[in-house]
């Protein structure tokens, strides 16, 4: 069982005044309407509905909480492995694509997302998920760029791989990875990027998905079971290093 599986809504954010006042990690999870951010936040947990996706792209503008640890699990499941301080929150961002959006809201948009990805102390790092057909749109970028600066670490998820054949498989990972190699710090060295493919459907990426993410929120306890098989996905990461 993984940690991420006791995560649960803890509160939504709509102003920077109530964001929470925990100490604890955070790791924000963004991307574009449409690439599967809800889809995967809900895997990861093993959940169906933990994460919204809204039918219509850009209307949430809401930043949601999801807690992992809490008394509060103890509502929800019988777990042994649960402990009753909050140690990490999961954060889910809205989904990027402004068309039905109106100018009024999407300022209010910019405002708080900008400011909590530049300026939040307890971002530990950022799953960066798009989709692997169409990665690096403009938006993409430009969420990049918002957090290159902080110098924190970016996973990047790209989504939806089971509509790519082997050779497109390991072609959008050799791209994925020479883009994210080009961010590098001011003296050069480069920037804490790494990049993977992953399917919600076919469960591609689950496990590496999983163990990423509780090492860069400081949560290292050993999943007790295997989430997925993944020699395939090994083989595909291989076959794009060569």
């Amino acid at each position: 069982m993984s940690l991420l599986w006791q995560a649960r809504f803890f509160t939504t954010v709509n102003h920077l005044s109530d964001l929470p006042n925990y100490k604890v990690p955070e790791i924000a999870f963004a991307g574009r309407s449409n690439a599967g951010k809800s889809t995967a936040i809900n895997l990861l947990c093993n959940q169906k509905k933990l994460a919204f996706a809204s039918k219509t792209p850009g209307r949430t503008q809401h930043i949601n909480f999801f807690s992992l640890g809490g008394s509060h699990v103890g509502q929800h499941r019988k777990d042994a492995t649960r402990v009753d301080e909050i140690r990490a929150f999961l954060v889910d961002l809205p989904g990027y694509g402004y068309a039905e959006v109106s100018g009024t809201a999407k300022h209010h948009w910019q405002d708080l997302l900008g400011h909590y990805v530049q300026a939040r102390e307890q971002l530990a790092a950022m799953v960066l998920i798009m989709d692997a057909r169409r990665p690096f749109t403009a938006l993409d970028v430009e969420m990049l760029e918002w957090f290159a600066p902080t110098g924190k670490p970016i996973h990047c998820l790209l989504s939806k791989a089971d509509k790519l054949n082997r050779s497109e498989s390991t072609e959008a990972l050799r791209l994925a990875s020479t883009v994210l190699s080009s961010y590098v710090d001011e003296t050069g060295a480069p920037l804490p990027f790494s990049v993977q493919l992953f399917s919600a459907l076919k469960r591609v990426g689950l496990e590496q998905a999983d163990t990423q993410i509780r090492d860069l929120l400081g949560l290292n306890e050993k999943v007790n079971e295997p989430l997925e098989s993944t020699s395939q996905h090994c083989e595909i990461i291989a076959a794009a290093k060569e």
